[in-house]
């Protein structure tokens, strides 16, 4: 079982806050980004350096995961700036990107350290409009391309991980377009897709992901505990994570991520109820599957490192010490 965060190593993105170092050591993270205005003056060689940096740091934050025992990975969505814009071919930098790329895909095959994704809410492939399918189809296949630069196997053991998108007043209607416009994908991103349930009584629960889409086209189910106490589709917990756990292939163990209220963290009512907290706190109960745990919480790697502190001492002392980077 493995406990994973998201896309953003505190201590390395916050050296002097988290990381207890000096100051002018430089972040290392990998969310460089331009507003619209700075790409339209600065144009794809700027974007290119800026997706070459991320790329660098990315592969630094592996080191650091694989140094310090974390084996579990979420890269970010966003690390070629204003992608949409412009080809891979068009890109000065990408020999350079291609080499950090191919670096993080064979440390994490070297130190077996799961790579995965979640391509953004905008990618709605049950829309009833052509250009949004469209857009999502293009967003997609970039998340794809950068897995195969990374050479990581076409599987959901490296998972590209979305959500349905809108009911548009009919679920069915909406999950049959899904299933449909599905076909239009690449086997880059068909081969690695998952999908997931939802925290709004409006939208999909387990048993719609399982019923309407896994049974027509085999997509793996990943459940979100968080989301499952606000559609739970008339099943327990240990239900909806039974029924997404047998979405899976038998040689690949499941993904499931985890997270809890920031209104309840913090004792403030005005906070939504869906909004993650900082950490968390309660015991993960996985009912006895073996399931890799992404935890969603706000301080990522300090999150992780604070649940394994509470509930599994003897997986803690197992962990290189991190001190240096004041944990």
């Amino acid at each position: 079982m493995r406990y994973g965060y998201a896309c953003i190593n505190m201590q390395l993105s916050y050296p002097q806050q988290y990381g207890g170092k000096e100051k002018g050591v430089e972040p290392i993270t990998t969310n460089r980004s331009m507003i619209r205005r700075t790409f339209d003056n600065k144009g794809v060689v700027y974007a290119s350096e800026k997706c070459l940096q991320n790329a660098r740091d990315l592969d630094q934050i592996i080191d650091w995961n694989v140094m310090y025992g974390y084996n579990f990975f979420r890269v970010t969505s966003n690390l070629a700036p204003w992608k949409s814009e412009y080809d891979w071919s068009d890109m000065p930098d990408i020999e350079d990107i291609k080499w950090y790329l191919h670096s993080v895909g064979l440390k994490a095959s070297t130190h077996d350290v799961r790579i995965t994704s979640h391509p953004g809410p905008f990618n709605v492939l049950t829309s009833p409009h052509s250009h949004v399918v469209t857009n999502c189809v293009k967003d997609l296949t970039e998340h794809g391309d950068v897995f195969d630069m990374m050479n990581l196997g076409r599987t959901p053991y490296n998972k590209i991980n979305i959500h349905l998108g809108g009911a548009y007043g009919d679920k069915e209607s909406a999950m049959d377009r899904f299933c449909k416009n599905f076909e239009l994908l690449p086997d880059s991103v068909k081969t690695r897709l998952t999908i997931e349930n939802d925290d709004r009584a409006s939208m999909y629960s387990v048993r719609d992901l399982y019923e309407g889409v896994y049974k027509r086209i085999g997509i793996p189910i990943v459940f979100d505990y968080h989301h499952h106490q606000f559609q739970t589709g008339d099943l327990t917990e240990r239900e909806a994570l039974e029924m997404a756990i047998s979405t899976w292939p038998k040689d690949i163990v499941p993904v499931v991520h985890y997270s809890e209220s920031r209104r309840k963290e913090q004792l403030d009512e005005s906070i939504r109820e869906q909004a993650h907290s900082d950490y968390v706190y309660d015991y993960i109960d996985t009912y006895g599957h073996d399931v890799d745990i992404m935890i969603e919480a706000k301080h990522k790697e300090l999150a992780v490192e604070k649940y394994i502190k509470l509930h599994l001492t003897d997986h803690y002392n197992d962990i290189p010490s991190t001190k240096s980077y004041a944990l």
